[in-house]
């Protein structure tokens, strides 16, 4: 009915204010009940804006303790700048191999943009190359991470092929891996430890991976609407973080269609 949205649909002060200049709109007075009704959505709105926050954190499963002992860090291919400077970061300070997978996906393009938008990185080549040889560049070359201790894993092209490619080169290979941390994109990473889930149940012994994105994204209402708190750097455009945590939920059933264990 009548005031049953937002108070200024939701948009800030400023936003709004040019909406209703470009629409030709005068300001009008509201009655009592109608801006009770707004004032509520707002809230509502702002509730919503929680949910979102929750979701991304959950999505973003992170129990990585504070010294872990770990003999492998997994990072599967993502376009997330902070993710893949916190997986070399923390290889390069274990000391430990850093298996890297990522062939060429449907999401490969969106790795290439952040790499040509990084004043770091960007000399580094990425046109029709996989992720795994363009992060591994990074990891070699900005991080100082030798090549001997770099896994490159080239083949998969999503979650699933990450976690059986990483399993099948970590055992043809010999590499130690009886504690390990995977390490994705924050939006992927639950799925992708359901899917590391569903790869070792065969095992006598799985190994211990714990879970960490490297970085947790919190969203905030700024002054020209929701934007990233504190450094985005290297981040997703918002509009695309959204689309990926509200879509990522269907995905984690634990059922033939979904990714957990019996996916």
């Amino acid at each position: 009915g009548q005031g049953s949205f937002p108070l200024r649909m939701g948009l800030s002060p400023r936003d709004w204010q040019a909406l209703r200049r470009r629409l030709g709109e005068v300001e009008t007075p509201l009655d009592g009940e109608t801006l009770t009704r707004r004032r509520l959505m707002a809230e509502l709105n702002a509730t919503r804006e929680e949910e979102r926050q929750q979701l991304g954190a959950w999505l973003a499963q992170d129990d990585l303790p504070r010294d872990p002992h770990i003999e492998v860090v997994v990072l599967a291919g993502n376009a997330v700048i902070p993710t893949i400077d916190f997986a070399c970061r923390l290889a390069a300070r274990h000391a430990v191999p850093l298996l890297i997978s990522g062939g060429i996906g449907h999401s490969t393009s969106f790795l290439y943009q952040s790499v040509l938008n990084d004043p770091r990185y960007r000399a580094i080549a990425v046109r029709d190359r996989a992720e795994a040889h363009i992060l591994a560049d990074i990891a070699h070359q900005f991080w100082a991470i030798p090549r001997e201790h770099i896994v490159v894993e080239d083949r998969s092209t999503n979650c699933g092929e990450n976690a059986h490619f990483t399993r099948q080169m970590l055992e043809e290979r010999g590499i130690a891996h009886r504690t390990g941390v995977v390490i994705q994109d924050p939006t992927m990473q639950r799925r992708t430890m359901a899917t590391f889930a569903r790869v070792w149940q065969d095992a006598p012994r799985a190994p211990t991976w714990y879970s960490t994105p490297g970085c947790a994204p919190v969203l905030c209402n700024g002054r020209d609407g929701v934007t990233f708190c504190g450094e985005d750097s290297g981040l997703w455009p918002v509009g695309r973080y959204l689309a990926l945590i509200l879509g990522e939920p269907p995905r984690l059933a634990d059922n033939p269609q979904g990714y957990g264990p019996l996916g």
